[in-house]
């Protein structure tokens, strides 16, 4: 029996990060839930008074203790851990839309999931309509009555834009869609997005929710009958989470709101640092005044996140030679671990986009997404000092 629910009264996020989904408090038991490994589960039919447990099925111990755990963290009635945050979103989409029907999306959204729409959806006959959340009047102008799906990602991922959830939320209502957001970058600490109307909730767990950089899964948190359908796609398509992965994400949710108290801090320190440092353009951050969603920041989410971009001076060559000199900063791609990790989105996450495409989405050339770890503030500070040094040093 899980521990979820045993105390009277709305317990707070961190209480729930601790203990949502761990087991009962009992004389001689584990604190810390074991990893069950086996694949199936004693069953011999319906009489037993017990579901049929099978690994493929997401319903494992360790699988259901972190969905409980996810649940409980985003408000939700249920939640699914899969194999990766690709898997959720599309499981979710695959759950909510089929042959003949249309998706609204956003066009600012990670770079695999703009492919899954524009490229992959389509050959299973899944139109995608991609608009400007700038515009609100744009979800509502997209619609058609094949409409199933509106999807958005708060901040988005990489030129951390944040947009108002609104619009989005009031054009799924009204044409009886689904609302699915990808919450990657601002988690639940940062916002629960289920507050706010959205249906799906989508998180790629490989990334803040682990925490560590040591597993690769995703989640989806929203109604009971919402998360069952997407159950049933990853059922067929073979994209649960195994026991290990389970539970070193239940290990790393655990600190998540003290990890991302540290992340937001570091991250917004160094945004305000960067902004006086030679050799740097360009600083996005929504914690910074010049952010052009800074005001709805301010308002909407819990703190502005651990992620940064900045543009260096110089252009792509520069922000190479700047990935390649850094000691302690990782160039390598993923985020949301304990170590701050850089990347530039032209070779990574939208390595599939022309530069034209990429200025659209306000990637310029010499863009350099920064993922803020936890380490002291002022040994990244030397780190990225020299490597700006070093890169246009090399380009005098």
């Amino acid at each position: 029996m899980s521990r979820a629910g045993k105390t009277s009264g709305k317990r707070g996020l961190a209480t729930e990060a601790v203990h949502a989904g761990g087991p009962e408090a009992r004389p001689g038991h584990p604190v810390v839930a074991p990893i069950v490994r086996s694949s199936t589960f004693h069953w011999t039919g319906p009489g037993d008074g017990v579901e049929l447990r099978y690994g493929r099925y997401g319903n494992s111990p360790n699988q259901c203790s972190v969905a409980a755990k996810i649940a409980a963290l985003e408000g939700t009635e249920s939640a699914l851990a899969l194999a990766s945050g690709m898997a959720a979103i599309s499981m979710t989409l695959l759950a909510v839309a089929e042959a003949g029907d249309h998706i609204v999306a956003s066009r600012h959204l990670y770079g695999a999931t703009r492919a899954l729409l524009a490229h992959e959806l389509p050959r299973r006959g899944i139109a995608a309509t991609f608009v400007d959340p700038c515009d609100p009047g744009a979800w509502r102008a997209a619609l058609t009555p094949a409409t199933r799906v509106v999807l958005i990602e708060l901040p988005t991922n990489p030129a951390l834009r944040v947009f108002d959830i609104g619009p989005a939320r009031d054009a799924a209502r009204s044409a009886g869609a689904v609302l699915a957001a990808d919450m990657t970058f601002a988690t639940p600490v940062g916002i629960r997005a289920a507050e706010h109307g959205v249906d799906a909730v989508v998180h790629s767990a490989t990334k803040y929710l682990g925490g560590h950089s040591d597993l690769v899964a995703g989640a989806v948190a929203g109604s009971a009958e919402l998360v069952g359908r997407v159950t049933r796609m990853m059922k067929l398509y073979g994209a649960s989470i195994d026991p290990q992965t389970a539970w070193l994400l239940e290990r790393g949710i655990r600190t998540l709101p003290a990890r991302v108290e540290r992340h937001n801090r570091t991250a917004l320190a160094l945004a305000k640092w960067f902004a006086g440092l030679d050799g740097v353009r360009r600083v996005i951050h929504p914690g910074l005044p010049s952010h052009p969603d800074h005001e709805r920041a301010t308002a909407m989410l819990d703190g502005y996140g651990g992620m940064l971009s900045i543009v260096l001076e110089g252009g792509g060559e520069v922000a190479d030679r700047f990935c390649a000199s850094l000691e302690l900063a990782a160039a390598a791609p993923s985020l949301g671990g304990v170590e701050t990790l850089v990347s530039q989105p032209r070779h990574t996450s939208h390595a599939d986009l022309s530069p034209a495409e990429l200025d659209a989405l306000d990637i310029p050339d010499g863009f350099v997404r920064i993922s803020v770890g936890l380490e002291d503030i002022e040994d990244l500070k030397a780190d990225f000092r020299a490597a700006v040094a070093a890169a246009l040093n090399a380009n005098a």
